[in-house]
């Protein structure tokens, strides 16, 4: 009955759903202004050619960012409830015979499912966007990859905001946090900047932020079929270097990052909050909870 009272009241809400979608229709809207063609052009000058194929991978690339941009904003969107709540209805909650442990587990099943179906909202409009331009459909096997991601990715961002709410107590806070995280998570992604062109410092932060591993899986799914086509007369180098410039990829030292390492780093990070989040909420009085 928790995860049916969050769906509902946020998709009752339309201004929240619209927020939610707010980094989506951004992205879009920038990507359509100018960072295509900045980066479409960028790719031209590693190969040393223009390319059809141009558009569709950096549309691929960037879009698949935004997907993983959706499963932290969608779950945001969600908890907002649970913020909401700390003012009356936790109260009642936490009277209730119901253990803490479960209704936590309420709210985090709620705010997932809501970030769940945000995210595979993003994913359609996404793939849509990119067969627009010309790109291909995705097969079964990449489609069952895509939702794989989009749970992992959705688990991941649910489970670290999730434990940062269970400190905020106003909507106001909230409000303040959801500005934040909508301003930097597509930075954090690599969307409005590729993650090759910022200082090494700053690459080895965003390379050490879990969810980044989330757009990586994201890239490779989308983009790598097309990319083998456009670097299909380049050196072996070139590939390299693009993927790991634009974070489809990512180096520590001499490994590279694969599309399952980076699903264990989300699974493992997911674990770890949600674990210190149920943690908290026995410890903590009913009333601060």
């Amino acid at each position: 009955m928790l995860v049916k009272r969050i769906i509902l009241l946020f998709f009752r809400d339309k201004s929240n759903v619209f927020f939610s979608l707010l980094a989506v229709f951004i992205i879009i809207g920038l990507y359509a202004l100018f960072l295509g063609s900045l980066m479409e052009q960028d790719i031209n000058e590693r190969l040393g050619f223009a390319s059809e194929k141009t558009g569709v991978v950096m549309a691929s690339v960037i879009l698949a960012g935004m997907a993983a941009v959706t499963s932290v904003t969608g779950s945001m969107g969600a908890l907002g409830v649970s913020v909401a709540d700390k003012r009356n209805a936790a109260k009642d909650f936490y009277t209730s015979p119901a253990p803490k442990a479960k209704i936590t587990l309420g709210y985090i099943a709620g705010s997932g499912a809501v970030g769940l179906i945000m995210t595979v909202f993003a994913l359609a409009l996404s793939l849509m966007y990119i067969a627009a331009k010309g790109g291909a459909v995705p097969n079964a096997s990449k489609l069952a990859l895509l939702l794989l991601t989009a749970a992992l990715s959705v688990l991941c961002g649910n489970a670290i905001v999730f434990f940062v709410c269970m400190f905020i107590n106003s909507s106001n806070a909230f409000s303040a946090l959801s500005t934040v995280v909508g301003t930097l998570i597509g930075f954090i992604m690599g969307i409005y900047i590729p993650i090759g062109s910022l200082p090494e410092t700053v690459q080895w932060i965003i390379k050490c932020f879990p969810l980044t591993h989330a757009a990586g899986m994201f890239r490779q799914i989308f983009a790598d079929g097309e990319l083998s086509a456009l670097f299909a007369n380049a050196p072996p180098a070139a590939l390299d270097a693009f993927r790991e410039h634009f974070g489809i990829v990512f180096s520590y030292g001499g490994f590279i990052s694969g599309f399952w390492f980076s699903a264990a780093v989300l699974a493992t990070t997911s674990v770890f909050f949600y674990s210190l989040s149920l943690l908290v909420m026995r410890i903590r009085p009913a009333d601060r909870a």
